[in-house]
């Protein structure tokens, strides 16, 4: 599983529960009784509205045959990814980077710090110079020069 955690960092762990049960034609309602839980709890966390509790992870760990502390560790990657975006202040300057650089995807819906390298080659691929220095001061000229240097652009 420790391959999987990789891949599944940063999602919620209701969305691993609910494909599991989905791929085991498991419905919702009937497992979550059979945990001796409110099915309303269940739905919650699969739907991502609420947080999975250690009591609960451990529950459907043993059911589901997972590893023990797996959906802990991913709601914990969770909450951290969560705490990032709080806690990032320090955005660019959005007036000076033209969205149609990203036309193949919404600009506002553009994750700054996970699509870092893609940013990055984007703008040094088809940017202008103010585009170019704003990118260089959000990210720093050092991770600018590493991710160039890497896709020998």
């Amino acid at each position: 599983m420790n391959s999987n955690l990789n891949i599944l960092k940063g999602l919620h762990p209701g969305l691993v529960i609910e494909r599991e049960l989905k791929k085991r034609k498991l419905r919702k309602n009937s497992f979550a009784l059979k945990l001796q839980e409110y099915p309303q709890t269940l739905t919650a966390i699969t739907k991502g509205r609420r947080g999975i509790t250690t009591s609960l992870a451990l529950k459907i760990e043993k059911t589901l045959g997972f590893d023990e502390g797996f959906l802990m560790m991913l709601q914990v990657y969770f909450d951290i990814e969560v705490e990032k975006k709080k806690q990032i202040q320090n955005k660019p300057n959005l007036k000076l980077i033209r969205p149609v650089l990203f036309w193949d995807t919404k600009f506002e819906n553009i994750d700054w710090i996970k699509q870092k390298k893609a940013v990055i080659k984007r703008v040094f691929e088809r940017g202008n110079e103010d585009e170019k220095n704003e990118i260089k001061r959000y990210y720093g000229e050092a991770a600018v020069k590493k991710i160039m240097i890497t896709n020998d652009i």
